[in-house]
C-alpha cells in the first residue's frame, strides 16, 4: 500500500489532491467528506469517481461525481434519480473491541459508580443536535429514582454550556479515547439526537450487547426496527423519560446482537463488487 499526504489550507490541499490523482491515474477515487469531493471535481473521464455519503446528498459536493454509495435507505432516496441509478445502500461496518466488564466495572468505580446501580449512557459530541439538552431534561427527574446513574461521555461545542446546565449528579467525563470500556461500564444506551445519518456508536453500543433506547434518527429508523430497539419520537422529552424508567424499572441484561451485517470484510467485499459494476458502466 502506498499512502500520499496532502496538508495546508483547503485550496491548496484540493490542489495537491487533484494534481496526484492526474499523476497516478487511479481506476477508482473514493472520496468522504467536502474536501475530498471538492478534489473530484474537474476529473471527469480520469478515473470512476464517487463517494460515501456519511450525512446526506448535497448538490454542490456530490453533483459531478459518477456514483455514489448511500449508508442508509433514507440518504438513497434523495440522490436525484439519474445519480440515484449509479448509487448503492451500503451498510456501514464496525471494528468495536469485545465488551470487557471488568474493564466496565473499573471504570464506574473510577466514576462512583455502584456497581448495582443502573447506569445510563451516551456517548458522542456533546450538543444541540444530539440531544444533550434533550437528555438532561428527560432525566432530571428519574435522578431521584433509586439506583439511576447517567453518564454522558464525550465532549463538543455545546460541553461547557451543557455541563452547567445539567444536575451535579450526572456524570460528564468528557472525551474519551477507551469507548469500549465506557460501553462496557453502561447498562444501557440512550442516543437523543435530533440527526443521525446512520450512527457508529450504534454499532459500538450493539457490539457491548447493551439495550438501546433511541430517539427515530435516519440511523435509527435504518438500523433499530432489525434489533428490536425502543425508537421514540425526536424532541419528545416526555416520551423518553417514560421509557428510560421503564428500563430502569425492568434493567434488561446484555444480550448478544447479530452484527454479522456490519463485519469489515463483508462490506468492503460489497463496495470493491461496486467499483467493478461502475467501471463496467462506464466502459458499456
Amino acid at each position: 500500500m502506498r499512502i500520499e499526504w496532502v496538508s495546508g489550507l483547503p485550496v491548496w490541499a484540493i490542489w495537491q489532491a487533484r494534481r496526484l490523482i492526474k499523476a497516478l491515474k487511479p481506476d477508482v477515487a473514493h472520496a468522504h467528506l467536502s474536501g475530498g469531493c471538492k478534489a473530484l471535481k474537474g476529473l471527469q473521464g480520469l478515473c470512476l469517481r464517487l463517494a460515501t455519503l456519511h450525512i446526506h446528498y448535497k448538490p454542490q459536493q456530490h453533483a459531478h461525481l459518477d456514483a455514489l454509495i448511500a449508508l442508509t435507505p433514507s440518504q438513497l432516496s434523495a440522490i436525484p434519480a439519474a445519480l440515484r441509478a449509479r448509487s448503492v445502500q451500503i451498510d456501514n461496518w464496525t471494528l468495536a473491541k469485545p465488551s470487557d466488564r471488568s474493564a466496565g466495572l473499573a471504570l464506574r468505580r473510577a466514576w462512583g459508580v455502584a456497581d448495582d446501580d443502573w447506569l445510563l449512557g451516551a456517548l458522542g459530541r456533546v450538543e444541540h443536535s444530539k440531544g444533550t439538552g434533550l437528555l438532561l431534561d428527560a432525566t432530571a427527574s428519574l435522578l431521584d429514582e433509586p439506583g439511576f446513574r447517567l453518564a454522558i461521555v464525550g465532549h463538543g461545542r455545546d460541553f461547557d454550556a451543557m455541563r452547567k446546565r445539567a444536575d451535579p449528579r450526572v456524570l460528564m467525563p468528557g472525551f474519551s479515547n477507551d469507548p469500549a470500556a465506557c460501553f462496557a461500564a453502561f447498562d444501557g444506551f440512550v442516543n437523543a439526537a435530533d440527526s443521525e445519518p446512520f450512527g457508529l456508536v450504534f454499532l459500538e453500543a450493539m457490539a457491548a450487547g447493551l439495550p438501546i433506547v433511541a430517539t427515530a434518527t435516519e440511523g435509527a429508523q435504518h438500523l433499530g426496527p432489525r434489533h428490536g430497539w425502543t425508537l421514540l419520537p425526536r424532541g419528545d422529552g416526555a416520551a423518553l423519560r417514560a421509557a428510560l424508567q421503564a428500563q430502569l424499572q425492568q434493567r434488561p441484561v446484555r444480550q448478544p446482537y447479530d452484527m454479522a451485517a456490519y463485519a469489515l470484510a463483508g462490506r468492503v467485499a460489497d463496495i470493491e463488487k461496486f467499483y467493478g459494476q461502475q467501471r463496467g458502466a462506464r466502459h458499456d
